[in-house]
């Protein structure tokens, strides 16, 4: 998880800014920003960032962090594109879930010191009795 610590922060918050941004034009300037309703642009941004994050941790081979943001990001898109109750409710449903899910994983891995794909902080295997953890799990091969 330190590759993407670094980038996933940068991310986060830059989507944060531009969005609180967006609000507080909205807010004390005017309603809309080039036409949109400053609301539905930040949130916009906000599905833009989990799109973005999911992206980052995919990169990095972290697919369980990916599958958590890109189910957050079509949550946001959801409540956003839906046109019946029912598929707004289906993007809370899935804002909720893919968020539980994204914590649990992300509490998981600082617990048990490991990057989310198994490997230590260092790049080995946890799990490898063998050479007690000092041989990296790609290379496996014996000489």
């Amino acid at each position: 998880m330190t590759e993407t610590v670094d980038l996933q922060g940068s991310v986060i918050g830059a989507g944060l800014l531009l969005a609180v941004g967006f609000l507080v034009y909205g807010t004390v300037v005017g309603g809309t920003i080039v036409g949109i309703d400053a609301a539905a642009a930040a949130t916009w941004v906000l599905a833009l960032t989990f799109i973005a994050l999911a992206g980052v941790h995919a990169s990095v081979g972290q697919y369980d962090f990916a599958l958590g943001h890109g189910g957050a990001a079509a949550g946001w898109l959801f409540v956003l594109l839906g046109s019946t109750g029912f598929q707004t409710v289906l993007g809370l449903v899935l804002l909720a879930l893919s968020g539980s899910y994204i914590a649990i994983r992300t509490l998981r891995a600082r617990s048990d010191g490991t990057d989310g794909d198994g490997t230590d902080e260092d790049g080995t295997d946890e799990d490898d009795t063998e050479t007690d953890g000092k041989q990296d799990s790609v290379s496996d091969d014996t000489e």
